[in-house]
């Protein structure tokens, strides 16, 4: 992917930065005299034919200029994004928001501020419970089609989740299920427990595949019974004339922020990585985000990462300066919360 030459590195940047500030595909014209680069108009439209074939710009049915695609994007934000650092004044503004306070209510901050900074979503996930030690697994035939599945924490707590499966499941089977369960995660802090279990579903045999799915979703579930998902600024999408003009994918969006389940799981992968994540188009994996960008970062209290936060826009964003605004908002968070301690 890196492997473009000078000039078709500068023709990139200079079509992805230009359509990011106007919306509008880029012409060859444009691009001559925007680039800096002493090229004819027929040069460069031979550079944007190797871009096209290689993926990264494509050409809209209705114009003669192009459009980075996701591909391009990522290129643009791994290799040739110059971010713009915040200015000190807009700094402490947000410094100011976030002193140290309740918790529900930094968060609640955290997440108006990220979408009225950026004019997009801004989400917070707060803290997950997913510590808790697992001791026992065990499955209790209710019906044919109803399981159900009971967690008992290394603290005696005790957790049950309704499971609907497909096909009956004899008692010998649930045995099987919750001894192969036991043996191997037992002594595990729930999240660990499903991130290992998910990895390992496609070696699991077919008979027992269903029941373990549908455990990984009940304790996908159970977590977010503990966690919660703020969001802010939904409706500021319906201003974006990329996903206003598709109604059906905007729908598909909105139920995504309702439902809450997609969003922790997408965001619960930045929250085991380290400083900002971008996810572009259908890296999210959730195909209601497939025209989307999310840019995330974990936030922590006392050094240890109890959440993340980010904010959600489209493709067309302005990446050099969202990233700042989610990484200054995620420090100023994790300072003001570990001192409300």
């Amino acid at each position: 992917m890196n492997a473009l030459d000078h000039r078709s590195r500068v023709l990139l940047k200079t079509l992805i930065e230009r359509y990011i500030a106007d919306g509008q595909p880029v012409g060859s014209r444009a691009l001559s005299r925007q680039s800096g680069l002493e090229l004819s108009p027929a040069t460069i439209r031979n550079v944007m034919s190797d871009l096209e074939d290689a993926g990264f710009v494509a050409s809209p049915h209705t114009s003669a200029g192009r459009v980075p695609t996701a591909r391009g994007y990522r290129l643009f934000v791994d290799t040739l994004l110059t971010v713009q650092p915040l200015e000190h004044t807009q700094v402490r503004e947000l410094r100011s928001q976030l002193q140290p306070d309740e918790p529900r209510r930094l968060i609640s901050a955290a997440s108006h501020l990220l979408s009225d900074l950026t004019r997009f979503a801004g989400v917070v996930v707060t803290q997950r419970n997913d510590t808790t030690t697992i001791r026992q697994i065990e499955f209790v035939s209710l019906s044919e089609t109803r399981v159900l599945l009971i967690i008992v924490t290394a603290k005696g707590d005790v957790q049950n989740r309704l499971l609907m499966t497909q096909r009956p499941y004899t008692a010998s089977e649930l045995v099987e299920a919750a001894n192969f369960l036991n043996h191997h995660f037992a002594g595990l802090d729930l999240g660990n427990m499903l991130t290992k279990l998910r990895e390992e579903l496609h070696q699991i045999s077919a008979n027992m595949n269903e029941l373990m799915t549908a455990t990984v979703h009940a304790g996908e579930e159970a977590l977010g019974a503990d966690s919660g998902v703020v969001i802010s600024g939904e409706r500021n999408l319906l201003e974006v004339d990329e996903l206003s003009t598709n109604m059906g994918r905007l729908r598909e969006l909105f139920r995504l922020f309702e439902q809450r389940t997609g969003m922790l799981q997408l965001l619960d992968l930045s929250h085991r990585a380290e400083g900002v994540q971008i996810y572009i188009g259908d890296e999210s994996g959730l195909a209601p985000l497939d025209e989307c960008s999310v840019v995330t970062a974990p936030y922590e209290v006392d050094g240890k990462v109890i959440g993340s936060l980010g904010v959600i826009g489209p493709t067309r964003m302005a990446y050099e300066r969202v990233i700042p605004i989610v990484d200054i908002t995620a420090r100023l968070l994790s300072s003001a919360l570990s001192s409300s301690n």
